[in-house]
C-alpha cells in the first residue's frame, strides 16, 4: 500500500482539506474541501487558496491559506488551518511499517517510526547534514548494530518536526556509521504525543 500522510493543524475555525491531485509547470489541480480548482501560478480559489509555486520535479504545489504558506505533495492531503496542535496520520506502507517525512533541525529525513525504539536514533552522516556536533556535546557508548558493535553518542536534537508537530530537545543517539540507515523515529519523540493506532492507520497528537 502507498504511504499517505495527513496532516492537520486545529484551530478555532473550520479546517480546510488540500489534496494535489495533478501538477503541471506553474500550473496545479488542488481539490479544496472536495472541491476541484485548476490554478496557475498567482491564481486564488474562491475558498482563498492561492497557489505559490509548483515543482513538478519534486511533485510539490505551495499554496497560501491566510498568509500562511503549506507545500502539498503528490499523494499527502493536508488539513490547513492557522496555529493549533499538529495531528498527523500515518497509513501502512510496504511491510506494514509506518514511515514519516520530517525534519531534524533543518535536515529533511523520512523517518522509520519505531515504538519499540526508546530514543530517536540516526546515523552519523544524518547527524552531519543536521549540523549536530555529537562528538563535542554527546555521551559516548557502545551499541550493537546489524554490523556489529559501534559507538554511539547520546545527544538532545534541539528541533524535530513532523508534519505540523514539531517538539524540541528530543533525547536522541547518533550511531557512527551507515546504521540505520533510515532514521528511526523513537519513543523520545513519540512518547510526548497521543498515539492511536487502528489497522493500518496511526494518528499523531500533539499534546
Amino acid at each position: 500500500m502507498a504511504l499517505s500522510l495527513l496532516v492537520a493543524a486545529h484551530s478555532v475555525g473550520a479546517d480546510t482539506k488540500l489534496t494535489l491531485q495533478a501538477l503541471f509547470k506553474d500550473k496545479a489541480i488542488v481539490l479544496v474541501d472536495g472541491a476541484r480548482r485548476v490554478l496557475k501560478v498567482g491564481e486564488t480559489s474562491p475558498e482563498g487558496v492561492k497557489l505559490v509555486e509548483t515543482d513538478t520535479k519534486a511533485e510539490t504545489a505551495t499554496v497560501a491559506i491566510d498568509g500562511k504558506t503549506q507545500v502539498l505533495r503528490l499523494g499527502m492531503v493536508v488539513a490547513a488551518s492557522v496555529g493549533g496542535k499538529g495531528l498527523v496520520t500515518l497509513y501502512a506502507g510496504g511491510g506494514a511499517h509506518f514511515f514519516a517525512d520530517g525534519y531534524i533541525n533543518d535536515a529533511a529525513v523520512k523517518f522509520l517510526v519505531d515504538t519499540g525504539a526508546t530514543i530517536i536514533a540516526i546515523n552519523s552522516q544524518v547527524a552531519a547534514r543536521a549540523g549536530i556536533d555529537y562528538k563535542s556535546t554527546g555521551r559516548q557508548e557502545i551499541v550493537s548494530t546489524a554490523s556489529g558493535m559501534a559507538r554511539s553518542y547520546a545527544v538532545k536534537i534541539a528541533k524535530v518536526q513532523v508534519g505540523e508537530i514539531t517538539l524540541h530537545n528530543v533525547d536522541a543517539s547518533v550511531i557512527e556509521g551507515k546504521f540505520p540507515q533510515q532514521p528511526l523515529l523513537g519513543m523520545s519523540f513519540l512518547g510526548q504525543l497521543d498515539m492511536t493506532r487502528e489497522g493500518d492507520k496511526l494518528e499523531l497528537r500533539q499534546r
